[in-house]
């Protein structure tokens, strides 16, 4: 979850109905959610979504879910969404936490509405991200 929300800015919804069949072993690209296109995976987040799909594995379920719960693998449904909330108790950051400073970055530096088509996103929602100065570099010589 972290690794995809820094990386991907992944939103929690999108890590938990993240399923099996969305992702292609040969380019290392996962569909996610109302993204408009598949999204290329770095190494390091490959690789812990290949630990993710080893533990899946072990547990023998017919989950069609990535991420898997002991309350969940006899289903067939998502992780609960208080279980997302939790998963990165121990490293003290909640997932929106990790997310925003990357769209933050993303959306000052490029146009918002891009940001919002790229992401899946409501145009209105990535202004939340917006700072609220101009860096000085940034602005044209008078």
């Amino acid at each position: 979850m972290g690794m995809l929300a820094l990386l991907h800015v992944a939103s929690s919804s999108e890590v938990r109905m993240l399923k099996v069949d969305v992702i292609d072993e040969q380019t290392h690209v996962v569909r996610r959610g109302k993204r408009p296109h598949p999204v290329p995976l770095d190494p390091a987040s490959w690789t812990v979504l290949q630990r993710c799909l080893a533990h899946r594995e072990a547990w023998r379920t017919d989950n069609p879910h990535v991420m898997v719960t002991k309350g969940t693998k006899a289903g067939r449904s998502p992780a609960s969404t208080v279980y997302l909330s939790h998963i990165l108790d121990d490293c003290d950051f909640p997932p929106r936490m990790i997310r925003s400073p990357r769209l933050v970055d993303l959306v000052n530096t490029m146009d918002p509405k891009l940001v919002a088509a790229a992401f899946g996103m409501d145009p209105q929602a990535t202004l939340i991200y917006l700072a609220d100065h101009v860096d000085p570099g940034r602005l044209p010589d008078c």
